[in-house]
């Protein structure tokens, strides 16, 4: 739709774009960055928004703009992404809250959840927390920061009380990592394994499929820096 759009806007088809992260089918994303490849400059930033932002899907919304030069590639420049999944549970959520929390019906252990989200802050071995990765595919990853908190980003009248957020941010993430990093803090919330199980899934010599997936609906690309 931003590519359509963007032809609308130019009247010609003579640009290209490059998005800076992908998602997931129904994982939302509150900041999101693209590169935006153009023979001529555009002279008035502010009225290229105005106009773009008046095209684009109600559920699309452009806020900035920054001109850069040849060497930037958006896809190898430095950046650190931040996700957070937002969960809740003892009960049912209201159904408008579908699209952005999940809730597990069971009661959880917050305090060992949030013991066990610290322990995938630093260099790891993820492989077990990759769907299908390739030969090719880097599974050594490093997590700067992975903490569960009460959820005060997003809020509704209909979003469960109390609900809380895994914020965790990192240089880069694999296909469904962090899902099945939430899944594995909900199977230690729920007491199906212990924080010594955790932290061996770590370790390079772990040879066993995590299959446990989070629904992608709790999952939201927060927010992408550039250093």
């Amino acid at each position: 739709m931003v590519d359509r759009t963007l032809g609308y806007v130019f009247d010609h088809e003579d640009y290209k774009t490059l998005g800076g992260s992908r998602t997931d089918a129904m994982v939302s994303a509150d900041h999101f960055v693209l590169e935006l490849f153009l023979n001529t400059p555009i002279t008035h930033e502010e009225k290229f928004l105005e106009l773009f932002n008046l095209n684009l899907p109600s559920d699309i919304r452009a806020l900035a703009i920054e001109e850069t030069d040849g060497e930037f590639n958006i896809i190898q420049s430095p950046k650190a992404k931040t996700y957070l999944y937002l969960f809740a549970f003892g009960e049912k959520a209201h159904p408008f809250s579908a699209p952005f929390i999940t809730t597990i019906n069971d009661s959880l252990d917050i305090e060992l959840m949030k013991e066990g989200a610290n322990c995938f802050e630093g260099t790891h071995e993820y492989r077990a927390y990759c769907k299908k990765p390739s030969e090719k595919t880097t599974t050594q990853r490093t997590i700067d920061l992975c903490e569960i908190v009460p959820n005060t980003f997003y809020t509704a009248s209909f979003f469960p009380n109390p609900s809380y957020a895994l914020r965790i941010s990192g240089k880069g993430f694999m296909r469904n990592q962090i899902r099945i990093m939430m899944g594995q803090l909900f199977r230690l919330g729920q007491g199906e394994i212990n924080i010594e199980a955790l932290k061996s899934s770590l370790l390079p010599d772990f040879t066993e499929h995590l299959s446990f997936i989070a629904p992608a609906s709790g999952l939201i690309l927060h927010q992408v820096r550039f250093d």
